[in-house]
């Protein structure tokens, strides 16, 4: 079996405000297909948004990987973006993560994995 990408959906309330803040994330718009839209993360995987739902944020973490956690950070934060955990390195994990929460509640981790383990393409710019 092979997989070339992977693409999560999150259902939310508002379709329009989620998508505004999305974009604010770099995300750029795949797809727009009326209910739902899909958002670019890199090369290989997609975040769907499909409105008119009620949310379930319980239990998920959507995590962006970036080798730039301290700037992307502080690049949203000077964009108004509230943080509920600033930059900081995880011993146990051996990653550098920072949190907010999307508009309906969901988690947005930003991450950079420390050792070379977890990491799959080191081209980004």
């Amino acid at each position: 079996m092979s997989f070339h990408g992977s693409l999560v959906f999150l259902f939310v309330a508002d379709l329009e405000r989620s998508s505004v803040f999305y974009r604010s994330l770099g995300l750029d718009l795949l797809v727009d297909q009326g209910s739902c839209r899909i958002f670019g993360v890199g090369s290989t995987m997609m975040v769907g948004l499909c409105g008119g739902r009620v949310p379930s944020p319980d239990g998920v973490i959507f995590t962006l990987v970036t080798d730039r956690v301290e700037q992307v950070c502080a690049e949203l934060a000077a964009d108004g973006a509230v943080f509920e955990q600033s930059p900081r390195y995880s011993e146990q994990y051996d990653i550098t993560h920072a949190f907010l929460r999307d508009p309906d509640g969901y988690l947005v981790e930003i991450q950079r994995f420390e050792s070379s383990a977890g990491r799959q393409d080191r081209s980004e710019s």
